[in-house]
C-alpha cells in the first residue's frame, strides 16, 4: 500500500476531503510548518500523526526544506501533497520529490498563478475560473496539469462566493488525483506530459459542473 504526506498550513479544508476520500493508500502523516494550524487537529482526531515543523525556527529556507524532506521520508513517502501549504519551496526541494508532488491551485492555470486568484479572475471579467491540480515543478504553479474543474463566474459574484465555489470543485478533484496516483494509474513523462493509464494518452482531465 502506497504512503502519503500532506503539507499544510492552515484550516485543512481540502485535507479534510482527503482523509474522508476512502483513498487506496495509507495517509501517513500530516505536517505543518505553522505549529497552531487547525488541520492538526483534525488529522489528530482521524487518527493520523500530526506534526508541527514551525519554519521561523530554521535560520534559512534550505536548513527548513532540509528538514522537511526528513520528516518526511521518515513516513516513506510515495507520493507528497501539498493542501494549503503556504511556503515557497526550494528548487532542491522540488526535484528530490519530482513526479510524485502534487498541488492544487485555485485558478484554471495557466491563467492567475500565485496569490489573489478570484478577485484577478474577477478583475478580469473572465467567465470561467475553477482550480487545477498539477504536479509540482520550480516553477511556481506551472508543473503539468493533472485535472481540472471548471465553475461559471455569475454576475453577482464576489471574492467569497466565487471562492465557495471554486473551492467545492477542489474537495472533488484533489482526492480524485491523488486516487489516480495511489492506483498507479497517473503517468507523468520525461517531456512532462500527463496520461492516465487505462485511459489512453488523454489527460489533463477537466471536470465542468453544469451551469446554474
Amino acid at each position: 500500500m502506497k504512503s502519503v504526506v500532506i503539507l499544510i498550513s492552515g484550516r485543512g479544508s481540502n485535507l479534510q476531503a482527503l482523509l474522508e476520500a476512502s483513498l487506496p493508500g495509507r495517509i501517513a502523516a500530516v505536517i505543518s510548518n505553522r505549529p497552531q494550524a487547525a488541520g492538526l487537529e483534525l488529522a489528530r482526531r482521524h487518527g493520523v500523526a500530526a506534526i508541527a515543523l514551525d519554519h521561523r525556527g530554521y535560520a534559512s529556507r534550505e536548513q527548513f526544506d532540509a528538514a522537511l524532506a526528513a520528516e518526511i521520508d521518515r513516513h516513506d513517502a510515495d507520493l507528497v501533497v501539498l493542501a494549503g501549504f503556504m511556503r515557497i519551496l526550494g528548487d532542491d526541494f522540488v526535484r528530490r520529490y519530482s513526479g510524485r508532488l502534487l498541488n492544487i491551485h485555485p485558478s484554471l492555470l495557466p491563467l492567475f498563478p500565485g496569490l489573489d486568484t478570484h478577485a484577478r479572475a474577477l478583475a478580469a471579467g473572465v467567465k470561467i475560473h475553477g482550480a487545477s491540480v498539477h504536479f509540482v515543478t520550480p516553477a511556481l504553479d506551472a508543473g503539468p496539469l493533472v485535472i481540472q474543474a471548471a465553475v461559471p463566474v455569475l454576475a453577482a459574484d464576489n471574492e467569497e462566493t466565487l471562492a465557495a465555489r471554486v473551492l467545492a470543485q477542489e474537495h472533488k478533484i484533489y482526492p480524485q488525483a491523488v486516487r489516480w496516483f495511489l492506483e498507479g494509474r497517473l503517468e507523468l513523462s520525461a517531456e512532462g506530459r500527463v496520461a492516465l493509464r487505462g485511459e489512453g494518452d488523454a489527460g489533463p482531465a477537466l471536470i465542468a459542473p453544469a451551469l446554474g
